[in-house]
């Protein structure tokens, strides 16, 4: 059985940044739901019993186990989603993966505008990611569920698109949400982590 994975901070860690009603409804409701329906969905098969990566993997490109796959991969891009940020987090990269953007971006400020394009230009729900594409950096999206784990890339950061990530906070200025997701909220020591 699936577990809601706990938040690495507290429900008003991200104040004013991301406020307290917006983590509440965000994981306590949408993250929890994923994980329930996930349950619902595996019960009894040799799926429940199977790592999520796994599973998401599995049922990636199975129209029949498309409920599965998108609980699945909804759990896992929220998990991961939350380690991505911290309080006082943001702004410019630390660590190997400064060294990463600047060989691949030649600075941070040109990562930080194609992260922030690739979020602006996700049509509707979704996410933007900074991955390793057969061991290069990429910045890419992905609509509705999708994660970056189907298309055999490794996640190093992510950023949740969807309007409940932000509305209460940001109302329709996806862009201000970005802006603040880059300079005040990503935990590059979790992103680093994932080299």
């Amino acid at each position: 059985m699936f577990q809601l994975a706990p938040l690495p901070f507290s429900v008003n860690a991200l104040d004013p940044q991301l406020g307290t009603q917006t983590i509440e409804i965000h994981y306590g409701k949408h993250h929890q739901t994923y994980v329930d329906n996930l349950n619902k969905l595996v019960a009894g098969t040799s799926l429940a019993a199977t790592r999520l990566e796994e599973i998401i993997v599995a049922t990636a490109n199975d129209v029949k186990a498309a409920g599965i796959f998108n609980n699945a991969a909804q759990v896992w891009n929220h998990s991961f989603y939350w380690e991505c940020m911290q309080p006082q987090g943001g702004g410019k990269a630390t660590g190997k993966v400064a060294e990463l953007i600047s060989a691949k971006w030649g600075s941070f400020e040109k990562f930080a505008e194609e992260f922030k394009s690739a979020g602006l230009s996700q049509f509707g729900s979704g996410w933007a990611w900074l991955v390793l594409d057969k061991g290069e950096p990429a910045i890419t999206k992905t609509a509705n569920a999708d994660t970056p784990l189907a298309h055999g890339q490794k996640p190093l950061l992510t950023v949740d698109v969807w309007e409940h990530a932000y509305y209460l906070n940001y109302q329709n200025r996806r862009a201000e949400y970005l802006d603040v997701f880059i300079g005040k909220l990503i935990n590059w020591d979790f992103v680093n982590s994932n080299l």
